[in-house]
């Protein structure tokens, strides 16, 4: 489990929740690794346990797995449980429960269907609160990080204060024009008007 671990850590160094997986042969060798590459790689089954079940796949050269077992941080999902049907692996032994989306009895229990052609044996709880660390601390960074980002933003309302500008000050009389800056324009001389038509001239 602790190699899982080490694969989630490196989820979690490019941004991906930090779910790792590891794939045991028989006779214990690790045939398989894989972390958590939905978001870097646009793929939504680029779950932890398929990219560990490929690797190993690729490694035996077959998708058969007879006698595997497959250790996970976190309780697989629905597609990942078939995908190890179907790849006839042993025993899936999960760290953390997800109470989400857990398919081996937190929300679904796709071992214990009857009708299915191969059971894998499950087996959970080995290392689970370290493995649910590693994704409470993922997420809590994450919510950190949301939060200092939305603290950048300027906030509506505020007039934003440019370089070089003066804002005007309370409680300060507005400047006086400077009247020796005024063209010098001499007063009308008695007479220099005609008189008004039809009014009092005097």
């Amino acid at each position: 489990m602790q190699q899982a671990m080490h694969q989630a850590a490196n989820a979690a160094q490019i941004g991906e929740v930090p779910v790792g997986a590891v794939v045991i042969d028989a006779d214990g060798h690790i045939i398989g690794t894989g972390y958590n590459r939905t978001i870097t790689d646009h793929d939504p089954t680029a779950h932890a346990e398929i990219v560990a079940l490929r690797d190993a796949a690729a490694r035996v050269g077959n998708y058969r797995l007879p006698g595997a077992r497959v250790y996970v941080t976190l309780e697989p999902c629905t597609m990942c449980m078939g995908a190890m049907v179907h790849a006839r692996v042993a025993q899936v032994v999960f760290g953390a429960v997800d109470p989400k989306t857990g398919a081996c009895g937190s929300v679904l229990d796709i071992a214990a269907i009857n009708q299915i052609n191969h059971h894998t044996q499950v087996a959970g709880g080995l290392l689970a609160e370290a493995c649910g660390a590693l994704l409470s601390d993922f997420f809590r960074a994450r919510r950190a990080a949301i939060r200092a980002q939305k603290g950048k933003r300027p906030l509506e309302g505020v007039v934003p204060i440019l370089p070089n500008v003066s804002l005007p000050q309370k409680d300060v009389p507005p400047p006086q024009p400077d009247v020796s800056l005024q063209p010098d324009i001499p007063s009308p001389q008695p007479g220099a008007f005609p008189p008004l038509q039809g009014g009092d001239s005097s």
